[in-house]
């Protein structure tokens, strides 16, 4: 399988980098191909000036992330829940990338849309520092419902997974431990 690997968190020391790396390893060990891009390496402007009026030229990382997206069949997202969202640098991401035309194109004469992304799946692996609960119950999943629904099903993706690692102020090294290896084993393809 050909899978992208995005790492949204700027931090490749952090845990969602280790969570990066250890998917990474074991997709390649099982035989899968990856193109990985870390969010904090890329230079690009996140925001989007004009809307979609007028489009910006793409920077050659995006043009990449572009290139990546049509290639895989799998797209992998791991990043960090902040302030009940998504960070904003995977947000301007996702604004500059899935453009009108590559990602989905309107119908002239109704409501409805074309899913350009179409046969493709996608996981999203979160991490928090709020237990599960809290972020499903207090802030009604809001990264999930933006991430999945309302941009990747959006744009075609099916099915679209979700693991989320909550407490991850009170998961001490053996804790980490024991979710790398869950990544390693029963996230994989």
């Amino acid at each position: 399988m050909k899978i992208y690997l995005l790492l949204a968190h700027p931090d490749t020391s952090s845990f969602n980098g280790k969570i990066a790396d250890a998917y990474e390893q074991a997709a390649i060990a099982k035989g899968h191909e990856v193109r990985r891009q870390n969010i904090g390496d890329l230079q690009f402007d996140p925001i989007l000036w004009k809307g979609y009026k007028k489009i910006q030229e793409l920077e050659p990382d995006l043009l990449r992330a572009q290139e990546n997206i049509s290639w895989c069949e799998h797209w992998t997202i791991i990043y960090p829940v902040w302030w009940g969202s998504v960070p904003a640098l995977l947000k301007g991401f996702m604004d500059r990338v899935l453009l009108p035309s590559f990602a989905f194109k309107y119908h002239e004469n109704d409501p409805f849309w074309d899913k350009l992304l179409k046969g493709r799946s996608a996981q999203l692996i979160s991490t928090s520092d709020s237990p599960q609960w809290w972020l499903s119950w207090h802030n009604r999943n809001s990264d999930l419902h933006t991430l999945k629904n309302a941009t990747l099903k959006f744009c075609g993706f099916s099915p679209v997974k979700h693991t989320r690692i909550g407490n991850m102020k009170y998961l001490y090294e053996e804790k980490r431990a024991e979710k790398l290896e869950k990544v390693r084993t029963r996230l994989i393809p």
